[in-house]
């Protein structure tokens, strides 16, 4: 390709891009200092949960190495349809559309062996020929740390709302997640808050709540580090089997978690509110 045709070509993608993410209200980068902390189970239930509330919500899974959104919400087996105008994605009941590489690839079992500049390319095709439409939010769900994709997704996306950091109570989580946090001021994205995951188990016979990663470390770091401290969610047994299964927890169950997701998203809508 000459020089003036990849030009040309850069910026018809550029306007596309303006193009896509100009019909989308809020978009929202969901972040974790390090793995296992529960980032993508978060992302996918905060999106579920806005849904029911009525609002047009899309899930772009940038974890590149691991997209594991598809799984999480029942839709392994899907694939998004190619038109001429662009990708459609997937659609999930009551108002959710989904872009994951997990589409694309030829198993469950393949990995994705790419370098940087590959995973960049794929994260603006995701933003620029996805067919998004009129959507009041769009989740990113990032990889955990600071490489790569989240760094993209904060480069290409314009007027992004804000980061929002999940973690879990003990140290060395907490540690991770402050970084996150820098990441973000450091390029300007506003720190909409972090969540505590994990945070305590109720024992089902006795009731009684057990602290196994201990507790409160999230709101004392968003304390520290002057963001606001969205809410803590607890250990259910029903998270974890509804995760595997592929059904949305916040859509089939009501509890202490459930209720916790829906307190976090009023918190998420005051503050956009505010902005």
């Amino acid at each position: 390709m000459k020089k003036e045709e990849k030009e040309e070509e850069a910026m018809a993608q550029e306007k596309r891009l303006k193009e896509r993410m100009g019909k989308i209200k809020h978009k929202i980068m969901v972040m974790s200092g390090k793995g296992g902390v529960g980032k993508t189970t978060v992302a996918v239930n905060l999106a579920l949960t806005l849904a029911a509330k009525g609002y047009e919500v899309g899930i772009m899974d940038a974890d590149v190495h691991g997209p594991n959104v598809p799984k999480m919400l029942g839709i392994e087996d899907e694939s998004p349809d190619v038109t001429e105008e662009g990708i459609v994605p997937v659609f999930v009941p009551p108002r959710v559309k989904v872009m994951s590489l997990a589409f694309l690839l030829q198993s469950k079992d393949t990995p994705v062996v790419w370098r940087g500049p590959l995973k960049m390319g794929v994260i603006k095709q995701f933003l620029t020929d996805v067919l998004w439409g009129d959507l009041d939010f769009l989740i990113a769900d990032l990889p955990p740390g600071t490489g790569d994709e989240p760094l993209s997704v904060a480069q290409l996306v314009p007027e992004i709302d804000g980061a929002i950091i999940v973690t879990t109570p003990q140290d060395v989580a907490l540690l991770d997640s402050r970084k996150s946090v820098t990441f973000a001021k450091k390029l300007g994205i506003p720190v909409i808050g972090i969540i505590e995951n994990m945070s305590g188990f109720k024992c089902p016979k006795c009731g009684e709540t057990i602290d196994l990663f201990k507790t409160g470390g999230g709101e004392r770091a968003a304390i520290d580090m002057g963001v606001p401290f969205l809410g803590r969610i607890p250990i259910e047994v029903n998270i974890v089997l509804s995760g595997d299964s592929g059904i949305p927890f916040v859509l089939e169950h009501e509890s202490e978690a459930a209720q916790s997701f829906r307190a976090i998203v009023d918190n998420i809508e005051y503050i956009m509110k505010g902005e």
